[in-house]
């Protein structure tokens, strides 16, 4: 009889349903309704669009070209979008897309460590003191 309850005791102490809890708010968040939301087109294609939803996201979006006149206008768009994150912290992400690529702007974007100075040196030295050239015969 004690070793039916000590194996009862470690397996519901082994049982992890943390994940179950997980789930379950994950399954809250991913039925959000959206409880504002707009969208303005024009005849020349610029665009706005924003929405917002219940469970705290709000996005918005300005697209429209550079330079329409020109043979090959630039498509550009700005933007940004923001939401809770599970631990709490407001997490907020400004956007541009151009001709330049998606440049991201955010505190929790992640960012390359700086480059160390003893490599910035060398890097300098390779550009000022290129090899000679080699002649072939």
């Amino acid at each position: 009889m004690n070793c039916l309850l000590v194996t009862l005791a470690l397996g519901c102490v082994a049982a992890d349903v943390s994940h179950v809890i997980a789930n379950a708010n994950a399954n809250a968040n991913r039925d959000a309704k959206i409880i504002r939301q707009e969208l303005d087109v024009n005849p020349d294609g610029a665009y706005h669009w924003t929405y917002e939803t219940e469970n705290g996201i709000v996005a918005d979006e300005t697209g429209g070209l550079k330079n329409p006149q020109d043979e090959n206008p630039i498509p550009s768009v700005q933007g940004r979008v923001s939401w809770t994150a599970p631990d709490g912290q407001l997490v907020e992400i400004q956007y541009v897309a151009d001709e330049n690529g998606y440049q991201p702007q955010g505190s929790f974007i992640p960012t390359p460590p700086p480059i160390p100075e003893a490599i910035v040196r060398a890097l300098q030295y390779i550009q000022d003191h290129p090899p000679p050239a080699t002649q072939k015969n």
